[in-house]
């Protein structure tokens, strides 16, 4: 229960972190002469992370792209991707497959060729528990 609270308190900073990087970098980007956003349908981006008690791996998909510098931009899109993830349930109840296709949004950071990314994806409802929106963590490369 305690390594529960304390992943979701990680989140939760991770998210705090991340939305500041992104309001510092809009509000030092208001006094450009040059608007920068723009609409964007593949960076490049592939990202690796923890979300939902297991692992991603996506790439960057349609997004909505601000540039703040020449090595730098911040996505705001959607984020096509793979979870892998093994269910526990009980002897004799159907179980999920250990890879998953979904489909996540998000914030994805890029600074030179690094990306830090904060995806949130959906965990449909089952027979035990609700749908919710979990929140994740992830960390790539832009090639």
């Amino acid at each position: 229960m305690h390594e529960i609270k304390s992943l979701c308190m990680l989140n939760k900073l991770a998210g705090v972190v991340l939305l500041q990087l992104l309001f510092l970098a809009v509000f030092h980007q208001t006094y450009a002469q040059q608007k920068a956003v723009k609409a964007s349908l593949f960076e490049g981006v592939v990202v690796a992370g923890y979300a939902d008690h297991g692992v991603y791996i996506n790439c960057t998909g349609p997004a909505i792209k601000y540039s703040f510098a020449p090595k730098g931009n911040i996505l705001l899109g959607l984020l096509p991707s793979l979870k892998l993830k093994e269910d526990h349930v009980e002897e004799g109840k159907p179980k999920n497959a250990w890879i998953t296709p979904t489909l996540g949004v998000g914030l994805t950071a890029v600074f030179r060729h690094i990306a830090f990314q904060l995806p949130a994806f959906y965990s449909p409802k089952t027979s035990t528990l609700d749908g919710k929106w979990k929140l994740g963590v992830g960390l790539g490369y832009k090639f």
